[in-house]
């Protein structure tokens, strides 16, 4: 890393904010700009300081982890990244968060060095997921998960007509820019995988797939391979 990453840390745990500072901020290419001991004041924290990532924790007074993370996401113009740092390893809070726009999911159990190279990726424009992560985020997105599922809404029950779609709902993107290749691509994303599987997949180099994978994300306004894992079961490429 040649550039500094600028962080701010949002927990309402005083400790675990000046041990993350201590961590983090050890770092030669890493800057802690600022920390918040609740969502709301996180929010606005980010929205003042413009950070590369915040690190976000769950379960906070005022405004919750999932919450502030929705509302930095929704933020114009801002760049941050949310890498979700909780002791709090649930589906709901797996999904919730990742649906709300982080781009990564750890627990605080997680090895410092870990951590930082999280930092790193999540600041590079990757997504940070173990394996349980990713395979309840796709479980949420099954066969029976429809869009308003996804943005919050009421599961359509069995044998019922879907509900009409009101303007605040979330569309299915428009995939009519992407080639027949990178709907492949897409497909293949929204299975969980990753670029050097993509790669085994199409028989191609892993370097290729890396390449469709930044078009597709850049054509589709994704932030991020975790927004384009939503996005291809939004538009029904996973079944």
């Amino acid at each position: 890393m040649t550039e500094t990453i600028r962080v701010v840390i949002v927990d309402d745990q005083a400790l675990v904010r000046a041990g993350l500072r201590m961590l983090v901020g050890a770092e030669k290419h890493i800057e802690v700009v600022g920390e918040a001991g609740d969502g709301e004041a996180g929010v606005a924290l980010v929205a003042a300081e413009r950070p590369d990532v915040a690190l976000m924790d769950i379960r906070m007074p005022v405004l919750d982890g999932v919450q502030a993370t929705a509302r930095i996401a929704a933020l114009p113009s801002l760049a941050t990244r949310v890498l979700v740092l909780t002791t709090f390893d649930t589906d709901e809070a797996v999904v919730q968060a990742l649906q709300a726009g982080a781009s990564g999911f750890l627990l605080k159990d997680t090895e410092p060095d870990d951590l930082i190279r999280a930092v790193q990726a999540v600041a590079a424009g990757d997504s940070v997921l173990s394996p349980t992560a990713m395979r309840r985020l796709l479980d949420a997105l099954g066969p029976s998960a429809s869009a308003t599922q996804l943005a919050g809404g009421t599961p359509t029950p069995p044998g019922a007509d879907p509900p009409q779609e009101h303007a605040d709902s979330t569309p299915a993107p428009d995939l009519t820019h992407l080639t027949d290749r990178e709907l492949e691509v897409l497909t293949l994303i929204g299975e969980g995988l990753t670029n050097a599987e993509i790669a085994d997949r199409l028989v191609v180099a892993e370097s290729t797939a890396k390449t469709h994978v930044g078009r597709i994300l850049m054509k589709l306004h994704a932030r991020d391979r975790v927004q384009a894992v939503i996005l291809a079961h939004r538009a029904g490429l996973v079944r």
